[in-house]
């Protein structure tokens, strides 16, 4: 039985990158269809406050994306996760590790991101193709074009870049819909991967501070995500902690 460990009320898969990897490519030769998220502190906060996401949640394979996930694991659990898989590094390494050569579809991002990140993760002479591309700047009576463009260009693989909970909850309603067998709910990628956004150095990536980074760059935006918002998630993880541990109460003994 693989293990698992949930926080708030979130049920995540606990494995290592290439025990991913794995995974997703044993869904794909069975033709089941999966749906792929990367939950980090602040993906927890909104899902302890909306239970829509949350519903949606506890359909997806749900990855371990950041420091904050890894510190709620020591207080709840009392160990970390085997790997940080967080979706910017992961869905790169996906798409070189995989068995499987895939037709990617690009859902998200401002008109022309991710057209730029298809040519970058895909590149000229890649096993993979890109079925297609479409920008997240879409209204909601735009969805049954969307969809039918996905199933016609017969897409493997749908990455959809709408930022929590946006992405998550458009892949759980459309998922069926895409005829295809791989969603993944990825965040900034595009942004990152075309360049239009800047990472981290390396060494800020590997002492597992981007957050600070980011924020540094657009505090505005981020500010009560990360300095109000993982003070929060914290609370939030601890008081759960103390609510495991704390024994039910016994009924008296008959007299």
């Amino acid at each position: 039985m693989r293990e698992s460990r949930t926080l708030l009320g979130v049920d995540f898969a606990v494995c290592a990158r290439n025990e991913a990897v794995a995974r997703i490519d044993r869904a794909l030769d069975d033709r089941r269809q999966l749906k792929l998220a990367f939950a980090n502190a602040h993906t927890l906060n909104l899902a302890n406050e909306r239970e829509d996401f949350r519903q949606a949640l506890s359909q997806f394979l749900v990855l371990n994306d950041g420091l904050g996930v890894d510190i709620a694991s020591r207080i709840k659990f009392g160990s970390f996760f085997p790997e940080n898989l967080n979706g910017t590094d992961f869905v790169p390494h996906y798409l070189n590790a995989t068995r499987h050569a895939l037709r990617i579809f690009f859902l998200g991002g401002a008109p022309g991101v991710a057209e730029a990140a298809a040519k970058r993760l895909v590149a000229a002479g890649s096993r993979h193709d890109i079925a297609g591309c479409c920008h997240g700047y879409q209204d909601a009576r735009a969805t049954d074009h969307i969809l039918a463009g996905i199933r016609a260009s017969r897409a493997d693989l749908v990455l959809v870049a709408m930022g929590n909970p946006l992405q998550e909850l458009w892949i759980d309603r459309h998922a069926e819909a895409t005829s295809a067998p791989l969603l993944m709910g990825v965040g900034a990628l595009f942004d990152f991967v075309s360049g239009r956004v800047p990472r981290a150095p390396r060494w800020v990536r590997a002492s597992r501070v981007e957050w600070l980074y980011r924020l540094s760059h657009d505090p505005r935006r981020l500010g009560r995500r990360y300095i109000v918002g993982n003070w929060q998630f914290l609370h939030r993880v601890a008081r759960e902690r103390a609510r495991a541990s704390t024994p039910p109460p016994t009924s008296p003994e008959p007299e």
